[in-house]
């Protein structure tokens, strides 16, 4: 890459040049986010070196969900917990990891933001080298400008429409630091002889349509009916346009994402007999992503609305997720309400 093209953009740049740009802008948020993608090449480190720092396996506990901790996701957790806590812009923050809110180390009644993160998403793939992420959704604090309320977790309990900036991290062949401020959605490529992301994908557009469908078909014996017609319409019939779909099916929400917002197509883990309320998590997983869907232009649903809609009361509260293309998505909505 020619860094002395004009053209080349790092994401410190790309950041600075939006805040100037915004006659209201503090310049915090930017700070928000360029913290965020420290934690993440710090993360990147680690993920590349797992292997050889002797970081890969399980630590014998469990989280608050009850799944086993790998290494990784522990060094993650603590990655962000100080990269985040010592920024001095959140309160308080929820991690995937912890089962409580965790209060900023820096936080005080000055500090604007709450976030919710998942530190290392996918972990099941971490072992296999499979491509793995981070994910997170922040928020403005409700009661900015008042004492801080330690571990309050009723901060977060906002729909996902409330989100001021949204995004994850896919450390895979390359690692990729993708966000939204609510203004498009933008995906910066991390060039490890510089340290530095760098713009690769501007206003990202998701296709309307597409020819992957991804589930974990395991569950189909659970399925709802709306749902199981819709996905052997999709065998035998293809999408909206007729075309074949094809069945893709990381396990890694990120990984999975990331295809589909690249490709086009949809992304299901719907709510079922056995989990009527889905098992991902709605702040730190499903709300931040349909955050970026949506300003990529498709759409995510729980299969009974918006999942911005959607207001938790509990930060480990999980949702069904049906999300990516737009007439996609419309169709299994169609296979629901007629089923």
């Amino acid at each position: 890459m020619d860094f002395t093209s004009p053209s080349t953009i790092t994401l410190q740049s790309f950041i600075r040049d939006a805040e100037r740009r915004s006659e209201s802008s503090t310049g915090d948020l930017s700070k928000v986010l360029l913290a965020i993608a420290l934690g993440t090449k710090v993360v990147s480190q680690g993920v590349n070196r797992a292997g050889l720092a002797s970081m890969l396996g399980m630590t014998g506990e469990k989280n608050v969900q009850g799944e086993d901790v790998q290494q990784l996701d522990e060094y993650a957790d603590q990655v962000f917990n100080a990269v985040l806590g010592r920024s001095g812009q959140f309160v308080s923050m929820v991690s995937e990891e912890r089962e409580s809110v965790i209060s900023a180390a820096r936080g005080d009644q000055f500090s604007k933001y709450i976030i919710a993160f998942d530190p290392l998403d996918g972990s099941s793939n971490i072992d296999v080298n499979v491509s793995i992420g981070t994910i997170f959704g922040i928020y403005k604090r409700e009661s900015s400008g008042t004492a801080v309320s330690e571990s309050d977790p009723s901060e977060f309990f906002q729909g996902g429409k409330n989100q001021i900036a949204a995004g994850y991290t896919i450390y895979g062949s390359s690692t990729m630091f993708v966000f939204t401020t609510g203004e498009g959605v933008f995906g910066f490529t991390l060039d490890p002889t510089i340290g530095e992301f760098i713009l690769t994908n501007p206003d990202m557009k998701m296709p309307e349509n597409g020819t992957v469908y991804s589930c974990n078909e395991a569950n189909s014996p659970n399925w709802s009916a709306g749902t199981s017609k819709y996905i052997e319409k999709l065998k035998t019939s293809g999408n909206t346009q007729g075309e074949k779909c094809s069945h893709r099916y990381v396990g890694s929400l990120v990984a999975d994402f990331h295809r589909t917002l690249l490709k086009g197509g949809i992304f299901l883990y719907p709510g079922d007999s056995k989990n009527k309320s889905g098992k991902l998590r709605y702040l730190y997983e499903c709300a931040p992503m349909a955050m970026i869907v949506e300003q990529a232009g498709g759409l995510a649903t729980s299969g009974e609305e918006d999942i911005s809609e959607i207001v938790p009361n509990d930060i480990h509260q999980r949702s069904p997720l049906i999300i990516g293309s737009k007439e996609m998505v419309e169709e299994f909505l169609d296979f629901q309400k007629n089923s």
